[in-house]
């Protein structure tokens, strides 16, 4: 099944149902008017919208329209709860190593997770908006799942029976801010901006056989300024599935149904595979030749995540995101 939510001038957006191939979609309203609807009552209400789905899948429903990437907001548009794991050892030794840490005294034995801003999400098409390029704008493209209710102590195989959906997800990160809040031991909060979400949440049979053990068997696409500059693969090279993710999130306390938890960028240890944010490009420059050259993201660059199944359609469609000036924006 596959999920998403259009713009209706309020905080949660309209529930839809979008056909397979994305290229159809159908009003919930009968069933569900808002996606966290749907994740607090999931065993009543995602039946209900699994017929609908397979009937607009079927070309049954009359009222069904084109679908329409740039009318979606995040598909949960504000969530109670956004925590992104560093699910990929090898994104942080690369920026450890670069840094110059001991990689030896720094091994994870767990996931290095943390908390972001959740009460307001970018939809997919949305432009990011900053205050200035010298903040070091990057993207960090990813997956995420969202939950049903997970006990506290949960285990990881418990955690992973949690997952309702998934979505690809852009945390954007402002990393000339970052040294400064790290500095003060308390974690990142204005380094790590609002994050954007793809346009479309599947449930994890969607991805056939690519859904396994917890990890997404499938490429993540990122091109920069309309130029492909990863194709990493998403399962491989992943330390931790979103079971150990989720797990990890609830050792002592309960999670909600709606929490959203996120990976952290998809990295491989085969650099040939590009990369899914600067930050590692810039890392492998300045390991190779002493200087980092490949500068952030300016005004007017563009980003688009996207990842495709077994069969080469789109997923979850596509994050497509423009840079945009915050002063151009709030200009009278």
């Amino acid at each position: 099944m596959k999920l998403a939510t259009y713009k209706d001038g309020s905080r949660d957006g309209q529930l839809l149902v979008v056909s397979r191939d994305l290229s159809q979609a159908h009003y919930a309203n009968g069933i569900a008017t808002r996606m966290q609807q749907v994740v607090d009552d999931w065993g009543f209400l995602s039946p209900q919208l699994e017929e609908l789905y397979a009937q607009l899948n079927h070309g049954k429903l009359r009222h069904a329209f084109n679908f329409e990437p740039k009318q979606c907001m995040a598909p949960l548009p504000r969530a109670f709860q956004w925590v992104a794991g560093g699910a990929y050892s090898n994104h942080l030794d690369l920026l450890r190593k670069a840094g110059g840490a001991d990689l030896a005294a720094g091994q994870l034995v767990d996931p290095l997770m943390m908390q972001g801003g959740s009460d307001d999400f970018l939809g997919p098409c949305e432009p990011a908006q900053f205050a200035s390029e010298a903040m070091g704008v990057d993207f960090e493209a990813g997956l995420a799942v969202v939950t049903g209710d997970v006990a506290v102590g949960a285990s990881a195989a418990q955690a992973l029976e949690g997952v309702r959906l998934l979505m690809l997800v852009n945390d954007w990160r402002l990393r000339h801010l970052m040294p400064a809040e790290l500095a003060k031991g308390h974690g990142l909060l204005q380094s790590r901006p609002a994050t954007a979400f793809s346009p479309v949440a599947v449930t994890p049979d969607e991805l056939g056989s690519a859904w396994s053990g917890g990890r997404v068997d499938l490429p993540l696409q990122s091109m920069w300024n309309g130029r492909k500059v990863g194709l990493c693969e998403a399962g491989s090279d992943m330390s931790f599935h979103f079971g150990a993710l989720i797990a990890h999130a609830a050792k002592t306390r309960r999670l909600r149904a709606g929490a959203i938890v996120g990976s952290g960028c998809v990295s491989n240890k085969d650099s040939s595979r590009g990369y899914g944010c600067i930050a590692e490009k810039r890392a492998l420059e300045l390991l190779e030749s002493g200087q980092a050259k490949t500068e952030y993201m300016q005004f007017g660059d563009s980003i688009r995540i996207e990842m495709k199944g077994r069969d080469g359609l789109s997923l979850f469609g596509a994050i497509d995101q423009d840079v945009t000036s915050l002063a151009e924006a709030l200009a009278p």
